[in-house]
């Protein structure tokens, strides 16, 4: 039976699993420019293994959710978090681009099994039907909280050792989540779902257009959050016009344009809690795909006033507060319309696969923004591109229908 409180042990377990797992994984921008000097590679050596680990992430989340289904979500958790940490540790000690992009495959695995796929399903099974939008955005705030700490947590532990040492203090951190895992137990699904095969749900999904329609528009907001954590901070270190030595962000601690993408990246991280859990708190009042479409459209006239106006500290700011807003606002309306067209058994694979999509993007932006840099020198041509595939999200989003899928139920 669906526990009745918004506030769950289940719930607070998975916020900090969530929390700690994103805060590793949305510093790897910070690291572009100090692992690039220190081997002189080019810009698209160090992205291409962020990609590769985007893409790793996204093949992951199905083959973790599936795991987490058949022998329990606890063992997949705990799976996740030994191979996140052998990735990272196994990393500090790469040396050559193909050993980056290798390793990060594990990182990506890691990642698939302490984030959005496994801990979201067993969050929306905690929950009742009245909490589970705003359970489900409280899971993904707690993703946007870590991003807040995550970048500069690098940036000054950067300052205290080599970018090595980071990695294996990140390992340490991922290992330390399962000590939560005791509250991590959620009800089982209703009795029509359980008889129900994963086979026999999937085709269902699979036949239904309007999961092809999610499946799809999903492409553009890993391209736009995978090319902004991945490329926002080198992107402002050398695009900004320099800090104001007198101005108010001088007086804060902020005097370089290498500080400000680090806060930039915090930024987008701490509105985006507030974004995230406006958009888990309508999608009980609204319908998910006009809600949706709004927060692509939104994204992509944010995206293109910021890019053809002068780049200044004060438009990185005002870019990151608006962006932020609408960051992870995909997320609970997201696997919130999977699992209500669906139903919650089968939550976690049926998101999985649709969180393909959104790694495909991320792998996109983030490998054809350094692949871009290398050619061109400046990042324009990759962001007119976020802006296109924004567009189209939000007209993809539109048809899709918001009527639970026709359970068969054995004789």
């Amino acid at each position: 039976m669906n526990n009745a409180r918004l506030v769950s042990p289940v719930l607070v377990a998975g916020c900090i699993i969530i929390m700690v797992s994103f805060a590793i994984r949305a510093s790897f921008g910070v690291f572009q420019i100090p692992i690039a000097d220190e081997f002189g590679w080019a810009r698209a050596e160090f992205s291409f293994a962020i990609a590769v680990q985007n893409l790793a992430w996204g093949i992951g989340q199905p083959i973790f959710a599936a795991i987490a289904e058949k022998v329990g979500d606890r063992k997949a958790i705990i799976l996740g978090a030994l191979v996140y940490a052998a990735g990272l540790v196994a990393s500090s000690f790469a040396m050559t681009p193909a050993a980056h992009s290798v390793l990060e495959i594990a990182v990506g695995f890691g990642i698939a099994g302490t984030g959005f796929g496994v801990i979201l399903a067993v969050v929306g099974r905690a929950a009742s039907d009245k909490h589970r939008s705003m359970a489900l955005a409280i899971a993904t705030a707690a993703g946007s909280a870590g991003q807040v700490f995550g970048a500069p947590t690098a940036e000054w532990l950067l300052t205290l050792m080599p970018w090595q040492g980071v990695f294996l203090v990140f390992a340490g951190a991922i290992l330390a989540v399962l000590l939560v895992l005791p509250m991590m137990r959620a009800p089982v699904a209703a009795r029509h779902e359980i008889e129900e095969s994963m086979g026999t749900v999937l085709a269902r999904a699979l036949r239904d257009p309007s999961y092809t329609l999610i499946f799809l528009g999903f492409f553009s907001c890993g391209y736009q959050l995978g090319f902004i954590t991945a490329h926002f901070p080198a992107f402002v270190t050398e695009m900004c016009a320099a800090i104001d030595p007198s101005g108010t962000l001088a007086s804060v601690g902020v005097s370089t344009t290498s500080a400000l993408g680090a806060v930039a990246i915090s930024l987008i991280g701490l509105t985006n809690i507030a974004g995230t859990l406006l958009a888990g708190h309508l999608g009980n009042l609204l319908p998910r795909k006009y809600l949706l479409a709004g927060i692509y459209g939104a994204r992509t006239v944010a995206a293109a006033a910021f890019i053809l106006l002068p780049i200044t500290a004060t438009s990185v700011i005002v870019f990151s507060i608006v962006m932020g807003s609408l960051w992870l606002a995909t997320v609970p309306l997201t696997s919130g319309l999977v699992a209500h067209l669906y139903g919650l058994r089968y939550m976690g694979t049926l998101y999985g696969i649709v969180f393909f999509s959104h790694q495909l993007g991320s792998f996109m932006g983030v490998w054809l923004g350094g692949r871009m840099y290398d050619l061109t020198g400046d990042y324009s041509m990759v962001w007119w591109v976020g802006v296109g595939v924004g567009a189209l999200s939000m007209l993809l989003h539109l048809p899709i229908r918001e009527r639970p899928s026709p359970v068969m139920v054995p004789a």
